[in-house]
């Protein structure tokens, strides 16, 4: 299907453009979206009538996303997750998760402007890219940890999931009550065994 674009389309071309998509991609995305139109004689004409509101309306969204982008590159937004001792987390952070967190920050950010190219399903710090217009990307971190004490050392950059588990601490302290030779020798072993 041949369409004309309304906007800048990541991979596939700039405002004004005509370009040939599969009818699926245009008719699920790029029509419902306002992002383009159906290429035929009278949207042509349309959009050389409102070629120039289209381009000033696209400008001054990018100056807007531009002044926002420049207060939110670099910042670090911190998400409270449970999870495992290794750091697996009990489920995935979604894009639904992380625009929330930006949002409570005092960004309005949705969930669509946050792509992911992968699932983040540990604790650590993600870098990622929130798209406030298709010509504006800004960098931002996420700090996924356990608790607010966890995320600041995992701030300063100390490795969280190096440290002993309360367990083997426990395993420890109990060896250091027994005394030298107490615990199990080769004999019982052998006799356990049996």
């Amino acid at each position: 299907m041949q369409v004309i674009l309304l906007e800048r389309v990541e991979k596939l071309g700039q405002m004004g453009d005509e370009v040939k998509v599969k009818d699926g991609f245009a008719r699920n995305f790029l029509l419902p979206e306002k992002k383009a139109l159906r290429a035929t004689k009278a949207n042509r004409e349309f959009f050389s009538t409102q070629k120039a509101q289209l381009e000033a309306n696209n400008l001054e969204r990018k100056k807007d996303a531009e002044a926002v982008s420049g207060k939110l590159k670099g910042k670090t937004f911190v998400l409270l997750r449970q999870a495992g001792d290794r750091g697996q987390l009990y489920g995935s952070v979604s894009p639904r998760d992380i625009s929330d967190v930006i949002t409570a920050g005092g960004f309005t950010v949705s969930r669509t402007q946050v792509p992911l190219d992968k699932a983040i399903k540990s604790i650590g710090l993600f870098p990622l890219f929130v798209v406030l217009h298709p010509e504006v990307r800004v960098s931002v971190t996420i700090n996924v940890a356990r608790s607010e004490e966890e995320a600041e050392r995992q701030a300063r950059g100390e490795d969280v999931l190096a440290e002993k588990t309360d367990a083997e601490e426990a395993v420890v302290a109990a060896e250091e009550l027994f005394e030298e030779g107490a615990g199990l020798n080769e004999d019982t072993e052998e006799a356990v065994e049996e």
